[in-house]
């Protein structure tokens, strides 16, 4: 009987593996194939980089008649400089065999550098639409984003947690959460971490999750989802608001140098503009309706689409950055958990984060004290009976805290220049699409 001694796993092809000269096998799709008389170019994808390569009878005895768009290979070939391919070799095929052929051609233009169909098409056919570079690419380069936060919060004593995803009550609220039947109880899909994050605080001190959020917004614009990632962090003995603002920051500071280093592949097919992440200013949010809307910023509780447009290009335009955080929202608007400014209880210590016209985060400063939660839930007109289970962790303690959520697929989606959210979700979930 064959003993699995997990030594005989086939290596992902690297770039470092291509040596000038060398002779090397890898398994790959048949990106493209281009015959042309004598010889032909075949284009092979590998799991993350498209590599050009030349067949020629002289060269390889195997025959090519099978070979087509879509087939997945085992190809053999010796490394060949040549400065006009993709990074600066090409392969000289010495042997090329199927592995499997598909039984039916793609429906969509996957070897061109874009897909050149409309979003609903591509988002039909996702599982083919993915395989294009130019796609692949986003999710590649969404990884990188998931990974430096994780990296950062690791190395800044942040424990990386996992919280429900059904729960008995909504962290927001509400009407826009999805309900469901949980063994003849009813229970819903959780709009956020928010309430484990908070008890988590008070036996880790700082911590972290990178997983989905839902919302039953029905919403159908280019910014909203009804499932998404969230990267949401909490931490406790916090001075101030601030502090989280700062976090956020330096975490962005160390996020945007990694992918360059790291994703360098990546950004340059999709084209993604990685900005420099110095000082962020911060504005009230008073001051800032005020500015964007002047007469008209009355009886306002939150930031419009436009008003987020106005205020990143008035930060880019005064302080030289694409970043701006908004600040202290009032106060009747929920979360619950937000504290209330000791020297303007009428705002919330809430804030935004923007960048590039869109909301990416929100956050801020939660009440830790027992009583003070208590009054705010009756004064937004909830009952705190309603939420025994998340009060526990404040009637046996909670040190000041805060933290905040930054939304995965709206972060990509600007980092890399897209005009629809659902371009940075792998398979989305929106009002309208539950397949595939």
């Amino acid at each position: 009987m064959e003993k699995i001694t997990g030594k005989n796993l086939i290596k992902e092809f690297e770039l470092s593996d291509a040596k000038i000269g060398e002779i090397l096998t890898l398994r790959a799709t048949v990106h493209k194939y281009k015959p042309m008389g004598g010889f032909a170019f075949i284009t092979l994808r590998t799991g993350r980089y498209v590599l050009q390569a030349v067949y020629s009878p002289e060269t390889c005895a195997d025959s090519v008649d099978d070979i087509k768009e879509g087939v997945f290979a085992e190809v053999t070939a010796e490394v060949r400089e040549e400065p006009r391919a993709n990074f600066g070799f090409e392969l000289t095929i010495k042997a090329i065999k199927v592995i499997y052929a598909p039984k039916e051609l793609y429906p969509l233009h996957v070897s061109k550098r874009r897909l050149g169909c409309s979003l609903d098409i591509n988002l039909d056919n996702r599982s083919v639409a993915l395989r294009n570079p130019y796609e692949r690419a986003v999710f590649k380069f969404q990884e990188g984003v998931t990974v430096a936060f994780a990296k950062f919060m690791l190395a800044n004593g942040f424990t990386e947690i996992r919280s429900p995803k059904i729960v008995a009550q909504g962290a927001e609220g509400g009407a826009n959460i999805f309900s469901l039947d949980y063994f003849q109880k009813h229970a819903f899909l959780n709009q956020s971490p928010q309430f484990y994050k908070q008890a988590a605080v008070a036996f880790f001190d700082r911590v972290f999750e990178i997983a989905p959020v839902y919302r039953a917004e029905k919403h159908a614009t280019s910014r909203h989802l009804n499932e998404y990632i969230g990267l949401d962090f909490e931490m406790g003995f916090i001075d101030s608001m601030a502090d989280v603002m700062n976090m956020e920051t330096a975490m962005l500071q160390f996020m945007m140098p990694f992918l360059r280093e790291n994703y360098a592949a990546e950004i340059k097919i999709i084209g993604a503009e990685i900005p420099d992440v110095t000082e962020i200013p911060v504005m009230r949010f008073e001051d800032a309706l005020k500015l964007s809307r002047g007469e008209k910023a009355r009886n306002k509780f939150d930031l419009d689409p436009e008003d987020e447009i106005f205020l990143c290009n008035y930060a880019k335009e005064n302080f030289g950055t694409e970043f701006i955080f908004i600040t202290h929202f009032p106060s009747s608007k929920p979360p619950f958990y937000a504290m209330d400014d000791r020297d303007d209880p009428r705002c919330a210590l809430k804030f935004d984060l923007l960048f590039r016209g869109l909301e990416i985060t929100t956050g801020g400063q939660r009440i830790h004290d027992y009583d003070e939660q208590v009054a705010k839930i009756i004064r937004h007109g909830l009952n705190p009976d309603d939420f025994t289970d998340y009060l526990e962790s404040h009637k046996y303690g909670l040190p000041p805290h805060g933290g905040l959520g930054v939304g995965l697929e709206r972060l990509v989606m600007k980092l890399c220049g897209l005009q629809n959210v659902r371009q940075a979700s792998m398979f989305p979930r929106d009002i309208n699409r539950l397949l595939p």
